[in-house]
């Protein structure tokens, strides 16, 4: 299994710490600092639970196309059972033979039961492209999330207070496609 790709982010972290505690070159910290914090640990958890959500609805969706695919090979088997028994009466007949009223009716049946396998295989595709599509709009929420909390960031680092305004109205479009996709 491939290892996790690890971000280098510990100078950053140092350098928001040092901005912070007026450690760096810049002096102490101004006021909104704390509130840049807040906010970015706010993205992060709602970004942890966008991934985990996309994730399981990747998951879910992935499955329901498996089990859609073995209702489709299952639709193949009646087909082919189907055509076996219409050509062994075809054949019967042919040599001037009669059928099995139980071959008959084995046709029937096996008509009947493909009609049932294919409105199941069809219900579980269409599951799966509404998992997909949840996944699809919480994929975008954790991009957006991620992207505000580097604005955050780069927010502190340049001291630009409008730069932690842009992160915050990044944020609500996250929010945004959160809550859309859980509707």
């Amino acid at each position: 299994m491939p290892e996790e790709i690890e971000v280098p982010t510990e100078h950053l972290h140092e350098t928001l710490h040092e901005h912070a505690h007026g450690e760096g070159p810049h002096g102490g910290a101004p006021e909104w600092f704390s509130q840049v914090a807040l906010s970015a640990a706010v993205f992060a958890v709602l970004a942890a639970i966008a991934a985990l959500q996309a994730g399981h609805h990747a998951n879910e969706a992935m499955l329901e196309q498996m089990q859609a695919t073995d209702q489709w090979s299952l639709f193949q088997a009646k087909s082919i059972k189907r055509s076996l028994m219409e050509t062994k009466l075809d054949l019967l007949a042919a040599m001037g033979k009669e059928g099995k009223e139980d071959d008959r009716k084995s046709i029937e049946r096996y008509e009947e039961e493909k009609k049932k396998v294919e409105e199941k295989a069809r219900e579980q595709e269409h599951s799966a492209e509404e998992h997909m599509h949840h996944h699809v709009i919480l994929a975008r929420s954790v991009t957006v999330f991620q992207v505000g909390i580097a604005l955050s960031a780069i927010g502190v680092l340049t001291r630009k207070k409008i730069v932690w305004f842009g992160s915050l109205a990044v944020g609500l479009v996250g929010a945004f496609f959160l809550v859309q996709a859980f509707l």
